[in-house]
């Protein structure tokens, strides 16, 4: 028996023309991105799925047209100030579509940034109901800061204008305050920056640091939703450096600044915090070199005011030494005087005495003189040889003028000189005789 039957096709346009019956309308759809996919056509095709308790329980394929594609993405961004990407929960306007070949999808012509703000404002309010119950909000508040913190580990990513501004107001201040800043890059947006926050803050904390800074410098909500990162507050919770956060603008306010220390909406509001903090001590020195100043001139005056007493104890105390002195000093030069008098007197009579006796002996030592000089004066005369020579003696000389006292200078031959008192000759030796031996042949 033939089985009545239906080409696929003939069914597949049936289950259309269903699904449209069934479909007439567009409807907004609360899904998560689970995968994402730009074409170079122009096209994007992505995933939409649902999860409960950690198990997906529906998954659809879907697609964003061209024409359609470049102003959703960019409208979405500009009002969350977040990439329009896989793992976000999204409220989007959707056709149900069939195809023969394709099967189900669902065509995206429209987003509601909004819902995916309010989405994250509920994760917000959650965390902070844990952090609250689990005991971290004010863990950081029991820390204290120094009075002069100094040394900073600052937690930022090095390209952010903020870190310019904070490094600049800080370091380049007018009263010449140092500071010692180091640099803990971590990455400021996105999904993965609650991490690269931790590890930078773990790595921080290991250092001898007054304070931990984390910094930003403003952005979108989307942009700064990491810092309300459940993992990221307990980390700023539980380190044992004070944490100071400067995140975003005046209207952002995140769990990470519910946490921290102390917090301030601006970089360069934090650099002022630091600043003012040594303004504060500056100033109370000043205030403490002041009172310093006063109490020295205060003891100083006290003292020049006892000096001045006592100066003049001391003045009247020694003017009556003086004159006590000055009656003793008259008494005993009156003493001296007296004594060197009489002292004088006697060596007057002691010098007489002694001049006479000196003149009795430099007399009688000088006849004494005069009668040796005379005595000495008779001897030269005696031996004077011109006197000699007149008794009848001669003076006779050698060939070398010398005067001859012996024979033994004389040599047969030799010529000598022969001098009397009243004139002299030469002769020439024709024998020469010595000794006794030879006083015969003279005679």
């Amino acid at each position: 028996m033939r089985k009545d039957y239906l080409e696929l096709s003939e069914l597949l346009a049936m289950v259309k023309e269903g699904v449209a019956d069934a479909f007439p309308d567009k409807y907004w759809v609360k899904a998560e991105i689970s995968s994402w996919s730009p074409r170079s056509n122009g096209h994007c095709y992505l995933n939409l799925s649902e999860s409960l308790r950690g198990k997906q329980v529906a998954d659809i394929r879907a697609m964003i047209w061209k024409w359609q594609f470049p102003q959703l993405k960019a409208f979405f961004e500009k009002e969350t100030g977040q990439t329009l990407q896989a793992g976000l929960t999204v409220l989007v306007r959707v056709q149900v579509n069939f195809s023969e070949l394709y099967g189900i999808s669902l065509f995206i012509d429209d987003i509601d940034p909004a819902f995916t703000v309010g989405a994250q404002a509920l994760e917000k309010k959650k965390a902070i109901e844990r952090l609250t119950r689990d005991g971290y909000m004010d863990m950081q508040k029991e820390l204290a800061l120094p009075d002069l913190p100094y040394r900073l580990a600052v937690i930022t990513s090095r390209t952010a204008a903020g870190y310019g501004d904070f490094r600049r107001h800080l370091l380049e201040n007018e009263a010449g305050y140092a500071f010692r800043l180091d640099l803990f890059e971590a990455l400021m947006q996105g999904e993965q920056a609650p991490a690269s926050i931790v590890s930078a803050l773990m790595e921080a904390q290991e250092g001898a640091y007054d304070a931990i800074l984390i910094l930003r410098g403003g952005g979108s909500e989307m942009d700064l939703a990491c810092f309300d990162d459940y993992d990221l507050a307990v980390a700023i919770a539980t380190c044992p450096v004070p944490v100071v956060t400067a995140i975003g603008h005046d209207r952002d306010f995140h769990i990470a600044d519910m946490v921290a220390n102390r917090f301030v909406k601006t970089p360069t509001a934090l650099a002022d915090l630091f600043l003012d903090a040594c303004a504060v001590q500056d100033a109370a020195l000043d205030a403490l070199e002041v009172r310093v100043r006063q109490a020295v001139a205060d003891r100083l005056s006290g003292m020049a005011r006892r000096c001045d007493a006592l100066s003049g104890r001391i003045r009247m105390g020694l003017l009556r030494r003086v004159h006590t002195g000055e009656q003793v000093v008259e008494q005993r030069i009156a003493r001296i005087r007296l004594g060197l008098s009489g002292r004088f007197s006697a060596l007057v009579r002691l010098s007489d005495a002694a001049a006479h006796r000196l003149q009795f002996a430099a007399t009688a030592r000088l006849g004494q003189e005069i009668s040796a000089l005379a005595l000495k004066e008779a001897l030269i005369k005696a031996s004077d040889p011109r006197n000699i020579l007149g008794l009848g003696y001669v003076l006779v000389t050698g060939r070398d003028n010398k005067v001859l006292k012996t024979v033994d200078r004389v040599a047969v031959g030799d010529r000598i000189g022969v001098r009397f008192a009243d004139g002299s000759l030469t002769a020439k030796v024709d024998a020469v005789y010595a000794d006794t031996h030879d006083k015969e042949n003279i005679a």
